[in-house]
C-alpha cells in the first residue's frame, strides 16, 4: 500500500509533505455541496450512503486534501437509538425532553451500530473503495462531555449551566450518562475503523467551558477510557483529541491517551511542544477566520504555522498535520482554502 504523509505525521513519522485537511472540509462553503446536500437535517442526509459518499468526497477533490472526515455528525448514536435529539438547521443539535434525571438515562440505550446505522457503515466502505489509497478516511465521534452537553442542556449553550448543575450536584448520575457515551464513542469509531476508516477524530469542541479541576474529575476518566479501549481494539489506528478554547486543559487532554492532540488557533504549537514534550504530534492551527480575510493573510497565516513547526536546524517537525484551529466558516471562500492547501504542499516537498 502506497504510504500515506497523513499517516505518517500522525505517527511522528517523516512524511513526503506535511499533510493537511480541514475541519468541517465538507459543508456548506461548498456550491457542490449546496447544490447536492438539499434542505432538511443533516441526520436525514447521513442516512444516504450515496449522499454522503459524495459529499465526503467533494472537498478530496477540490482541494488535493490528505485525509476524508466522514460525513456524519456528532450526536448519530444518540439520535440512531432514540433518545430524541435533531440537528435543527442554522441552530445545532436540539431535543424537546433534554436528560435531567436518571429517568431519562433509560431513554439512552446502549449503541449497536450494525444495528442501529448501518448506513453510516455502508458509507464508510463506499468511501474506502472510492479513496485513492495514500489518502485515508476518519472516523470521528463526539466525545463523552460535549455530546452529554447537548442532551443535558436540549441546544447548544453558552454557559453549560444544567450541565454543569449535574456534575455538581449529582455526580452518579453524571458519571452514569459520561459511561454510556464512552460506549457509544467506542462503538461508533471502533465499527468505523473495522469497515476501513484508518485514522479517528475525538471532537471534545466544548471541554473548554470547564475548569482543570472539573475536566479531571468529571471528564478525564471517561476520555481516557475511549482511547484506552479503541487502543485495545485498534491498536495500528492514531487517535487525534480536539476541543475549543482548551489550552487550561491540553495537559489532561494529553494524558487521555491520545496519539495526536488538536491544537486551536489560541496555543503556539512550540507552546504545546515545550509543556509535552518535543516529540508531540501537533493538528492545527490556522484561525480560520484569516481564512475569511482573503489569499494573501490567509497564506501569510499559513506560512507562520508551517514556520511554527521549523526545527532549529531548519527542518520540519515530522509529528505535524496542518489545519484550521477550528472548524471551516461557511462563509469561507473555497478558492482560499485550495491555496491554503497548495502553500502547504509545496512548502513542503510536494
Amino acid at each position: 500500500m502506497p504510504s500515506s504523509p497523513f499517516l505518517d505525521a500522525a505517527m511522528g513519522r517523516p512524511a513526503a509533505h506535511t499533510p493537511v485537511w480541514f475541519m468541517r472540509q465538507a459543508g456548506r462553503s461548498l456550491p457542490e455541496y449546496r447544490a447536492l446536500r438539499g434542505e432538511g437535517s443533516i441526520l436525514d442526509a447521513i442516512k444516504k450512503p450515496e449522499l454522503a459518499t459524495e459529499l465526503t468526497l467533494q472537498p478530496v477533490r477540490r482541494y488535493g486534501v490528505d485525509a476524508a472526515v466522514l460525513y456524519s455528525d456528532i450526536v448519530v448514536p444518540a439520535h440512531a437509538v432514540g433518545f430524541g435529539i435533531d440537528v435543527a438547521p442554522g441552530t445545532g443539535p436540539v431535543c424537546n425532553q433534554p436528560l435531567r434525571t436518571a429517568a431519562d438515562l433509560q431513554r439512552l440505550r446502549p449503541f449497536e451500530p450494525e444495528a442501529d446505522t448501518p448506513y453510516v457503515l455502508e458509507t464508510v466502505r463506499r468511501m474506502v473503495a472510492e479513496l485513492p489509497a495514500e489518502v485515508p478516511l476518519l472516523a470521528f465521534a463526539g466525545a463523552p462531555f460535549t455530546v452529554a452537553s447537548y442532551l443535558v442542556e436540549g441546544r447548544p449553550s453558552r454557559t453549560y449551566e444544567h450541565t454543569k448543575r449535574l456534575m455538581a450536584t449529582d455526580p452518579a448520575l453524571w458519571h452514569s450518562l459520561m459511561e454510556r457515551l464512552v460506549q457509544h464513542a467506542v462503538a461508533s469509531i471502533a465499527s468505523q475503523l473495522a469497515n476501513g476508516a484508518r485514522a479517528f477524530q475525538l471532537f471534545d469542541s466544548w471541554a473548554g467551558a470547564l475548569s482543570r479541576a472539573d475536566y479531571d474529575q468529571f471528564v478525564l476518566p471517561h476520555s481516557q477510557a475511549v482511547f484506552g479501549q479503541l487502543r485495545a481494539l485498534h491498536p495500528e489506528a492514531p487517535g487525534i483529541h480536539f476541543g475549543i478554547g482548551c489550552d487550561h486543559l491540553l495537559e489532561s487532554m494529553y494524558a487521555a491517551g491520545t496519539t495526536v492532540l488538536g491544537l486551536d488557533w489560541r496555543t503556539p504549537i512550540a507552546a504545546a511542544r515545550a509543556r509535552m514534550g518535543a516529540d508531540l504530534v501537533v493538528q492545527g492551527n490556522l484561525d480560520p477566520a484569516l481564512v475569511l480575510a482573503g489569499v494573501d493573510v490567509a497564506l501569510r497565516g499559513t506560512d507562520a504555522v508551517l514556520a511554527a513547526n521549523t526545527l532549529p536546524d531548519g527542518s520540519r517537525h515530522p509529528g505535524h498535520i496542518f489545519n484550521l484551529g477550528h472548524g471551516v466558516q461557511p462563509n469561507t471562500d473555497p478558492d482560499v482554502l485550495s491555496a491554503v492547501a497548495t502553500r502547504v504542499h509545496e512548502a513542503t516537498g510536494r
